[in-house]
């Protein structure tokens, strides 16, 4: 992994000295990405020493937005201020945004939209550093450590084919990157060099980061014209079944149980889920299709696709 060398004699060539820090795991870490993506072992030691455990990481991901109730989720983005500012985000670049749809399939309003939920359009892509986002996670938060253990290994490999500083670069306390926030296993997969620069960069390229948000939507694949959820009128009282996010239930089987909601054109075979969102005063249902099961893989939560739903609406109807 010669880049990935490189990159960390960039950085040392600053650094005279570093003080030696063992992280919890870290010789298993460092066993396991040598094995997995080559890397050296000396450098990743090296690299581990300068990652700095964050408390303010850990405070963060114990208390997620996503854990709110919906009443107290969706006031945080769709706010006035966010849908005027994801009109004006569509108006300044039309051009683009119009060939990022017609490449990858995906509505604008909805790459918009995730734009607007993840950074407010790229006005906020995070202050944490990455490295020490992903080694606090990854060897101090034992629930997920495996996953951000892994994530860290993807990003120091990542540093080495994007060319990025990877003690400077900084994004979410979960070390997601870019105005659309990839983690380093999905910016490895997912991100795209839509300017035709030879990178793929989430940061300073705006054709890179929304193409990278469409592709990722489409490779997870998305419907094209399909509708994205359906109201419901009305859930049996009685109802004793456990909906996930993963579509299990047909449309025929959900009327079947007696929820009561209109077609709208979606074959009575498509597969489907329920989704129940808490308001003060009570429960709302919808219909979650294919569409909104793909915005789901961008970010697990329910509470986020629908937020992301309703503000691609919002956005659409003052866009041009």
């Amino acid at each position: 992994m010669m880049r990935f060398a490189l990159a960390l004699l960039c950085f040392l060539a600053f650094v005279p000295a570093l003080a030696e820090e063992s992280h919890p795991g870290a010789e298993a870490f460092i066993e396991r990405v040598v094995t997995e993506h080559g890397l050296d072992a000396d450098e990743v030691r090296t690299l581990l020493a300068e990652a700095q455990y964050q408390q303010a990481i850990i405070d963060a991901i114990t208390r997620p937005a996503e854990a709110r109730p919906w009443y107290r989720y969706w006031p945080i983005f769709l706010t006035e201020a966010r849908i005027s500012g994801g009109a004006e985000f569509w108006r300044a670049n039309q051009a683009l945004l119009e060939q990022v749809s017609v490449e990858f399939g995906i509505p604008i309003e909805i790459v918009v939209a995730i734009v607007g939920v993840e950074t407010n359009y790229g006005s906020n892509t995070g202050s944490f550093r990455v490295l020490d986002a992903l080694a606090t996670l990854g060897f101090y938060f034992p629930r997920r450590a495996d996953f951000f253990a892994r994530e860290l290994g993807h990003f120091m490999v990542l540093a080495g084919e994007e060319g990025l500083p990877l003690t400077e670069v900084r994004g979410s306390y979960a070390g997601a990157m870019g105005l659309g926030q990839f983690i380093p296993s999905s910016y490895r997969a997912y991100a795209v060099d839509f300017d035709g620069s030879g990178r793929r960069d989430l940061w300073r390229s705006l054709p890179d980061a929304l193409g990278s948000v469409a592709n990722y939507l489409a490779r997870h694949r998305w419907q094209t014209g399909a509708p994205i959820v359906l109201p419901v009128e009305q859930v049996p009282a009685d109802l004793d079944v456990t909906f996930g996010m993963n579509l299990s239930h047909s449309l025929a089987d959900l009327a079947a149980m007696g929820i009561v909601f209109d077609l709208n054109g979606v074959p009575e075979d498509a597969v489907a889920t329920l989704v129940t969102l808490e308001n003060e005063d009570g429960h709302e249902h919808w219909i979650g299709l294919n569409n909104f099961y793909v915005i789901t893989r961008y970010n697990r939560s329910p509470l986020y696709a629908m937020a992301v739903v309703q503000l691609a609406e919002a956005i659409a109807e003052r866009a041009p």
